[in-house]
């Protein structure tokens, strides 16, 4: 049930992530969708369910994306290395300001690491000039959205859970 959740969610994002956002006259800003989704599996899932569709999205973006390949995948993996270690100091649970917090800095981290990517492979001409005015519209757009998504992705699960166990239920009753 949880891999079906998994994969399924993973595709929709990919798919949203590349195909439509970016025509989306509002949205053409916006940030990074998979960065909540991997925070929301290293906040709820363990880590042998969750680390190998992090490591799965890492390859999946750096193959569609035209950076350097591995930029993407050592994002996703150290993002949910760092949320991990996180939660040993903090206690998270449902707290939404943490939760906020954390997937701005999610999306805080990212950017400088793409950033510090094209910074070391290539010359500072290649750097747009509203660079940082972009980051800050997608930090503030994290802010505003990030834990609503993990929210949705939570109850999305838990919902989805209930209904396999409803129809499990059914099936053994009949057998």
């Amino acid at each position: 049930m949880s891999y079906f959740f998994n994969i399924s969610a993973c595709l929709f994002l990919v798919i949203m992530q590349t195909t439509v956002l970016p025509y989306l006259p509002l949205m053409d800003k916006f940030y990074d969708l998979l960065i909540p989704f991997i925070i929301y599996l290293s906040l709820s899932r363990p880590v042998r369910e969750s680390l190998p569709f992090v490591l799965f999205l890492g390859f999946i973006m750096d193959n569609l994306s035209g950076g350097p390949f591995g930029l993407y995948l050592t994002t996703y993996f150290w993002l949910y290395v760092g949320v991990k270690g996180v939660m040993t100091f903090i206690q998270v649970g449902n707290r939404f300001f943490i939760i906020t917090l954390i997937v701005a800095g999610g999306v805080l981290f990212e950017n400088l690491i793409l950033l510090g990517a094209f910074a070391i492979l290539g010359s500072k001409q290649q750097f747009a000039g509203d660079a940082l005015g972009i980051i800050a519209v997608q930090v503030l757009w994290a802010i505003t959205t990030g834990s609503l998504f993990l929210l949705f992705f939570r109850n999305a699960q838990s919902r989805l859970g209930v209904g396999f166990k409803k129809v499990y239920a059914r099936t053994r009753e009949k057998g």
